[in-house]
């Protein structure tokens, strides 16, 4: 089931990821293309207020074309341990910082192109502390009870994976 690497040639080098071109070697002998989005990892976070609602970041993605509700989520800054990555970007993205910062496991987003891996957080006990945000993000926030978000994702309104991975996640731990 291994394939093994022949050569690699990097085809472009960007600012938030990196696109290899790999010949392999099958199983059985025989060689392929495989092409390889290579990404430094993220984070995202199920950020819940005292009232016991989930923070959402609504904002403009042109790749979907569309204004998207989503949990807040960065990219890593190189080697950045997850966890500060998680903090500085709900302190972009939302104006607060958690006081209690619990792992929730993680993710591959496409693991048939992309070394996209995405840790994901529960924030709690959310303190006021905002982090200038990027220059290009234009986010407002909103809040919603988890039944309302099962019900955004039910009717499409969030159609996000990492959001709908992560709410559904909490929901989990909500209910067991």
């Amino acid at each position: 089931m291994h394939e093994t690497i022949i050569k690699t040639d990097r085809v472009y080098n960007g600012r938030l990821f990196n696109l290899d071109v790999s010949e392999v070697r099958l199983p059985d002998g025989s060689t392929s293309v495989r092409e390889i989005v290579r990404h430094p990892g993220a984070t995202a976070l199920i950020a819940v207020d005292a009232e016991g609602k989930i923070l959402l970041v609504r904002q403009y993605r042109v790749a979907s074309n569309r204004v998207m509700s989503e949990i807040p989520a960065g990219t890593r800054d190189g080697d950045e341990p997850p966890e500060i990555c998680a903090v500085r970007e709900l302190q972009e993205e939302t104006g607060y910082k958690p006081g209690k910062l619990e792992a929730l496991g993680g993710f591959y987003v496409a693991p048939g192109y992309t070394t996209e891996y995405i840790y994901l957080f529960l924030a709690t006990e959310l303190i006021e502390s905002r982090l200038p945000g990027d220059s290009d993000e234009f986010i407002e926030v909103t809040r919603a009870t988890l039944d309302e978000a099962l019900r955004m994702i039910e009717q499409g309104e969030i159609a996000d994976a990492k959001t709908i991975i992560g709410v559904l996640r909490y929901a989990r731990l909500k209910r067991l």
